[in-house]
């Protein structure tokens, strides 16, 4: 059935965002539901058609669609801009706006590909883990700025806080997630050289006492990083505040393969007609060096739009079919040049496509 009930934003962005973000548009047009597109511009081509990375009519599209498939953003000719007009402000602001303060970013080896990840085969192949990051906290929000010291030297500060109901209500979101995997929860953190760790460390044991079939555990993101490495097989669901999750996660990328094949979900409180709203990417960022040449790995888009489908479009079956799909075409030997192949970004969507 075709209609106009599902509303989706396509944010597509700078670099390789509009050729991957493309493929699964593609993906999504073959389940035959009744979705309507509404596009926007952010990053750094929306400075260099609005004056600013993330427009106010780009804000109202987003407000008044179900979910929001992004691309990515990111553009070397706007890194002279102040930081408020960079193009990563896009993403921190559409974020804050939205009230998407917990990201969702699960990392699993698909059969075939153990060879790929830059750990031994055996150990990668264990790997079956979901980072849950906080999204609205952290050095990224806190107050920040330059000054002069006493001495006369240039001083960059950077202020990491969080309030306990910023840590109450990821934890929750942390503790819902692993009551639905294996029933294991890791909480990262540094508390033992950091008060807001301590902070984390105090609400995350607090909530606990609601989940007693989720077995909880503490590691020090130092070692959380030394573990993923050395033995990833260990997580189930990794809760952890904004910096170390951007950094961990990009790790977990590497131990399954490739950054190319990590999706994400960043969720908040507000609830749609369909399920919960959220925003959708890839983890990579734009990759402008290789953006138009048709070369870049869509799947990370392809599994994002899956994440959507799955949390703000309640269409859990029609997202396993997609991830059956991808998984396939992988099983198959259709590759990126990331993981080694020789296949472009619409030879794998076809792929995927054919395999639906």
């Amino acid at each position: 059935m075709k209609g106009f009930d599902m509303k989706i934003a396509v944010f597509a962005g700078d670099g390789i965002g509009p050729e991957v973000t493309g493929e699964a548009l593609r993906i999504l047009d073959a389940l035959d539901l009744p979705l309507s597109y509404h596009e926007g511009d952010v990053g750094g081509a929306a400075y260099k058609k609005h004056g600013h990375p993330l427009p106010q009519a780009t804000l109202d599209t987003a407000k008044a669609c179900d979910a929001i498939l992004f691309g990515a953003v990111g553009d070397f000719d706007c890194d002279h801009l102040s930081r408020d007009l960079r193009p990563e402000q896009a993403i921190l602001g559409l974020r804050s706006a939205n009230g998407l303060f917990a990201n969702l970013r699960p990392a699993r080896v698909f059969p075939g590909l153990e060879d790929t990840s830059a750990l031994k085969p055996e150990i990668a192949a264990a790997i079956d883990l979901l980072i849950v990051r906080e999204l609205n906290g952290d050095v990224y929000f806190g107050e920040k700025g330059m000054r002069t010291t006493a001495d006369g030297l240039r001083e960059g500060y950077d202020v990491m806080s969080y309030d306990e109901s910023e840590v109450r209500r990821i934890a929750i979101a942390g503790f819902e997630a692993a009551k639905k995997r294996r029933g294991l929860l890791c909480s990262v953190d540094k508390a033992n050289v950091l008060e807001t760790s301590q902070l984390w460390r105090d609400v995350v044991i607090e909530v606990s006492a609601d989940y007693p079939d989720v077995t909880l555990s503490h590691m020090y993101v130092d070692n959380a990083a030394m573990q993923l490495v050395k033995n990833p097989g260990q997580f189930d669901v990794v809760v952890t505040g904004n910096l170390f999750g951007d950094i961990l996660s990009d790790q977990a990328s590497m131990c399954v393969g490739s950054i190319g094949l990590l999706a994400s979900a960043s969720l908040g409180e507000r609830k749609t007609e369909f399920g919960t709203f959220g925003l959708y990417e890839p983890i990579h960022g734009s990759a402008p060096d290789i953006a138009g040449k048709g070369i870049a790995n869509p799947m990370a888009t392809i599994l994002s739009a899956a994440e959507l489908l799955r949390h703000s479009l309640g269409q859990e079956e029609q997202a396993a079919r997609v991830e059956a799909a991808v998984a396939k075409t992988l099983a198959d030997g259709i590759l990126g040049g990331d993981l080694g192949g020789s296949a472009g970004t619409r030879e794998i969507g076809d792929a995927v496509l054919a395999r639906l």
